[in-house]
Order: C-alpha cells, then sequence, then structure tokens
C-alpha cells in the first residue's frame, strides 16, 4: 500500500509583509510623482519661482550632507557650510580658468570639498555630542575668516563672479532659470544617488551602531574612528557638490554663502527629516518655501517663521511620545 503524502498548505504573505511591500509601492509612487512635478516645475511656473526651486535643491543637497554626519552617525553638524564654500570658490576658479564645464565643476569641487572634511576630521573626531556641534561651528567660521581674509585668492569680502556652466566645452553656456534648474536637477539626482549607494553600504551600518552606541560597536572589533573618518569626509565631498550647484544656480559666492545661517539651515533640514534622506531633502524643500514664499508674503518675518520651525521639530518628538503614551492609556 502506497503511503498517502499530506501536501504543504500555500506559503501566503504575511500581514506585516503585505503592509511592507504597500507601503513600498506607495513611496516609489509618491517618488515617481515628486520627481514629475520637479521635471515639469519650469514648464508651470514663473521664473522667480523657478529660482527659488534652484535655491532649493542647494539646500537640500547640502541637507543630505549633513544627514550623513547627524542621521547616520548621530552627531549634529553646524560646519557643513565651510564645505558647501569650498566646493563653490573651487568651481568658480574652475570657471574663471576656463573650465566652463559644470560636470566637471562638480566632480573637482566634490573632490576638493572631501579633501578639506578630511583635513579637518582629526580635529573635529576627537570630541561627541554638544562639543562636536561647536566643534564644528569654529570650523567653519574659521573657513568663513579664511574666505574673508584671502582676498588675492577668494576675493574677500565681495567674494568671486564665474560665467555661466555649460553642459559639456563648446555647449552654449546655460542662461535661462529653466535650464539651469533642470541641469541643478540632475546633478542633483546624481548626488542623490551616490547617497542612496552609500546608505546600502557596510560603512552605513557601522556609523548607524555607532551612534547607538560607540563603545560596544568598538568592543566588537569595529574600527569606529576609520569608518566615523570615511563618513565625514564623504559628507564634505556631497557639501562640495552641494557648492558647485551653488555656482551654476547664482554664478557667484562670496563668505555669506558659507556663514552659520547656511549650516544651521542645513542641520534643521535634517532634524526635520527624522534621520532618512527623504525627509531631509523634504525639510530643505519646506524650509526654502516658508522663508523665500511664505516669508515674503508676511511682512518679511521668514527668519520668524525659521526659528519657529526649529522650535517645533525640537519639541516635536517629546510632544509625540506623551500623544502616544496618552493614546495608549485611553485604549488600555
Amino acid at each position: 500500500m502506497t503511503p498517502t503524502t499530506v501536501a504543504d498548505p500555500p506559503i501566503t504573505d504575511t500581514p506585516a509583509q503585505r503592509v511592507s511591500a504597500t507601503s513600498t509601492a506607495r513611496g516609489a509612487a509618491l517618488l515617481a510623482a515628486a520627481l514629475v512635478a520637479a521635471v515639469a516645475l519650469p514648464a508651470v511656473v514663473d521664473s522667480y519661482t523657478v529660482s527659488i526651486a534652484s535655491t532649493a535643491l542647494v539646500l537640500a543637497t547640502l541637507a543630505m550632507s549633513a544627514q550623513i554626519v547627524t542621521g547616520l552617525a548621530g552627531l549634529p553638524t553646524m560646519g557643513q557650510a565651510a564645505y558647501l564654500g569650498v566646493g563653490a570658490y573651487t568651481a568658480a576658479l574652475l570657471a574663471n580658468a576656463g573650465l566652463s564645464s559644470g560636470p566637471a565643476q562638480l566632480v573637482v569641487a566634490a573632490a576638493v570639498g572631501a579633501a578639506a572634511a578630511a583635513v579637518t576630521a582629526p580635529f573635529v573626531l576627537r570630541s561627541r555630542g554638544t562639543a562636536f556641534l561647536m566643534v564644528t561651528f569654529a570650523v567653519g567660521e574659521l573657513a568663513r575668516t579664511v574666505a574673508s581674509k584671502w582676498a588675492t585668492v577668494t576675493g574677500g569680502d565681495d567674494g568671486l563672479h564665474a560665467p555661466p556652466v555649460t553642459i559639456w566645452p563648446g555647449t552654449a553656456p546655460l542662461r535661462a532659470e529653466g535650464y539651469i534648474y533642470l541641469y541643478l536637477l540632475g546633478c542633483f539626482l546624481i548626488l542623490a544617488a551616490a547617497v542612496a549607494v552609500l546608505l546600502r553600504t557596510r560603512l552605513a551600518l557601522v556609523l548607524r551602531g555607532a551612534a547607538d552606541h560607540e563603545p560596544r560597536l568598538g568592543a566588537l572589533g569595529h574600527h569606529v574612528t576609520r569608518s566615523l573618518f570615511a563618513g565625514w569626509t564623504a559628507a564634505g565631498a556631497v557639501a562640495g557638490g552641494a557648492g558647485a550647484l551653488l555656482i551654476a544656480a547664482n554664478r557667484h559666492v562670496s563668505p555669506a554663502d558659507m556663514h552659520l545661517d547656511m549650516s544651521a539651515l542645513a542641520l534643521l533640514a535634517a532634524a526635520i527629516g527624522v534621520g532618512t534622506m527623504r525627509g531631509a531633502v523634504a525639510g530643505a524643500v519646506l524650509i526654502v518655501v516658508v522663508r523665500d514664499l511664505i516669508g515674503a508674503e508676511t511682512g518679511g518675518h521668514a527668519l520668524a517663521l525659521v526659528g519657529l520651525a526649529f522650535l517645533l521639530t525640537a519639541y516635536r518628538r517629546p510632544i509625540t511620545a506623551r500623544l502616544r503614551t496618552w493614546t495608549a492609556r485611553r485604549r488600555a
């Protein structure tokens, strides 16, 4: 008599897997819709709004740099504008030397930004927490002072002007706001893709582990300082790329572009993003909209609105935690 076998029950997705798949599909759809809207923007708004969108792309790129340090490694930084300035001055000097290719300026500016971050890393990475915040602030102010005093190279307080960028040597320069914006959008997407690749590497895992419990990670045999050095250098490269985008957008850079305000806005965007790159980019766009669009309609109270955003971001987590606790008690 042949023994009968019982077929295994069909494998079905668990509720958690279905929710995860739905969330992923929804996120991909939202990202695709945002990309389509971004590409179509110059066709539906005026040139002033397009210029504001270009500013948002520069800040969004700098916010990604800040998020690598703050969101991944858990180190709040107030010095990313220093590396933005390094990249911007590099791009301006290249443009004035005859290298008008925007992509070439972007690559060189990112490399110089990474080199500048690597030089300052031994001083910055000795501290943690509030001390790290203050050291990065000091680095940013030192870089701004150097840019102001080194007039033979940087133009001093007046800064440097640069000719319009070209997509490729020998092509027509980009002068219309719409074309400049689309070029910036393309560069931003390339940098965002590079950051997305970084987030999937072992380095990102080590940085997250260092943010949670650095001593334990070191006890497990990981080279935490070396990983932080690599992360800080990568953040400097992204900030340097943001500087090249700044030159493409404004055709001018000065020490004012390296001011504390720029680093603070990048840190705010990273805080709004709650540790995610998409959130940091959305936070940067929100800040520019509040400051340059809504602020212009409120009688010049843009700084007050940005300050309010700081406060809401700082108190959001405690308030959210209390609301969740209160809701759980009500349900119990």
